[in-house]
């Protein structure tokens, strides 16, 4: 539906986004140690199968081969979120990621939004394995984490412009709420009208209730939501000036008016 390009807003309580940097370095690499970079195929696969999210497995339908599993069954809620299928699987994701991730960054500090960002995607996991429970095909992708991304940004900045590539050709400045409600209701519009579909619509409506509930939770005390103005209150206590004489005015000024008008 959009593509985002970029928004104008300021950093207000940290100076780099570390974590949102970070979190672009390590899906990369990920890929590129899963995709590009290996030889054998059968390594690629393994650790897809391995690192992903398994709703049968996770719902005790089914049972990896011991030589697949790499980690515990719990920890691919937040494994599967670093592995992507193609380029432009990881290229979409990355790019929402580097638009809105950096201020939800801002409002929640460092390390509660990592913490967010991971109980996203693990949100975003649940949810899909709460769709179709006895699934064999691992989920991969940041998907469900950038979903809660998403989300926090729609309600913590609504009426920040945002340039948005719309149907992938027409670039325009809109406020943020337009893009990203149509967007928002577009995932829960396709849980509904196509849960079957290659793409996991139901791990973008889990990472999206996470991330509007997280948001309020975690945010910064000082952080509004909505984009409102924080209004600083008034000191209690006044110092009482002393007033300050009036000078004296020009003896000129001091004398009436003759009836032809002011004196000159």
């Amino acid at each position: 539906m959009f593509i985002p390009l970029h928004d104008a807003n300021s950093l207000k309580h940290i100076k780099v986004q570390y974590v949102t940097i970070s979190l672009i370095i390590v899906n990369v690499a990920m890929w590129l140690l899963t995709g590009p970079l290996v030889v054998p195929e059968a390594f690629s696969n393994a650790t897809i199968l391995g690192l992903g999210y398994i709703p049968a497995i996770a719902f005790d339908y089914a049972q990896l081969t011991p030589e697949l599993v790499l980690v515990p069954d719990e920890a691919t809620y937040v494994t599967y979120a670093f592995l992507h299928g193609d380029f432009w699987h990881l290229a979409g994701n990355m790019l929402f990621l580097w638009v809105f991730g950096d201020n939800v960054e801002d409002a929640l500090g460092h390390v509660r939004y990592l913490i967010f960002y991971l109980l996203c995607a693990a949100a975003g996991a649940l949810t899909h394995g709460l769709v179709n429970t006895a699934s064999e095909a691992p989920l991969i992708g940041a998907s469900g984490a950038i979903s809660g991304v998403v989300a926090a940004y729609f309600l913590l900045h609504p009426k920040v412009r945002v340039w948005v590539l719309v149907l992938f050709r027409i670039p325009l400045p809109l406020p943020a709420f337009i893009p990203l409600a149509l967007w928002i209701g577009q995932q829960f519009f396709m849980l509904v009208a196509d849960p079957e579909s290659g793409v996991s619509w139901g791990a973008h409506v889990g990472g999206i209730i996470a991330g509007l509930i997280l948001v309020v939770i975690l945010r910064r005390r000082d952080v509004p939501l909505f984009d409102r103005t924080i209004v600083t209150p008034r000191a209690v206590q006044h110092v009482e000036a002393t007033p300050a004489m009036p000078s004296p005015m020009p003896a000129e000024a001091t004398r009436k008016p003759t009836p032809w008008g002011r004196p000159s």
